[in-house]
């Protein structure tokens, strides 16, 4: 993974990876406004994937904490890292646990899959424009899907809030913890099977 990263860096930016990414986020944000932002996360994550070893994961989690520490003057930097996306088992559990991708017709397997069409990232796109992310910080812009998806992994995260994992709960049952504050809310999807649902429950 390391020679594979130098060489990405000597003979696809010329030695010059700053100056690559400000090239490549400034070409992307040419045009019309739609798709705006998915072309600015595509131009860097597309090349990126010839980086041998280099997961989709990895990419926007690394690229989400690069993009969104950089200064004032690099505005595109900012708002690309503001949609970066890091999809990791906690998070696809949850989203199938509460029952998300089976309303919104998003069911698939954990992997690339998360990050195509209708995926775990399409559904926390989707869940990030009905919040209001500026209530939670100053510097926040109004629809902030990296704050969403960082919140949710948290929820679930046994070193965070521990609260929707496979430490908490039987991958082969429902959930049974009704002390959550979305207990009523969620479908309690069972990972594993459906064997516990209640005759005519719809999920």
């Amino acid at each position: 993974m390391t020679y594979s990263l130098f060489f990405f860096i000597r003979d696809v930016t010329g030695g010059n990876l700053v100056d690559w990414i400000d090239r490549s986020l400034a070409q992307a944000s040419l045009g019309s406004a739609k798709n705006r932002a998915h072309r600015m996360r595509h131009a860097l994550i597309e090349p990126l994937r010839n980086i041998y070893g280099v997961s989709d994961k990895v990419l926007n989690m690394t690229l989400a904490d690069l993009l969104l520490a950089a200064p004032a003057s690099k505005p595109l930097w900012r708002e690309t890292g503001f949609g970066m996306i890091p999809i990791d088992t906690l998070v696809h559990n949850f989203l199938v646990r509460t029952g998300l991708t089976h309303r919104l017709g998003a069911e698939h397997t954990y992997g690339s899959a998360c990050y195509s069409e209708n995926g775990c990232a399409d559904v926390i796109r989707k869940i990030a424009r009905r919040i209001d992310a500026r209530q939670f910080g100053d510097n926040y812009p109004q629809h902030f899907v990296r704050f969403v998806q960082h919140s949710l992994w948290r929820w679930c995260a046994q070193s965070e809030l521990n609260v929707c994992n496979g430490n908490n709960i039987d991958d082969d049952s429902r959930c049974r913890n009704a002390n959550c504050v979305l207990f009523r809310r969620c479908d309690r999807v069972p990972l594993r099977g459906q064997s516990e649902l209640p005759r005519g429950t719809t999920i």
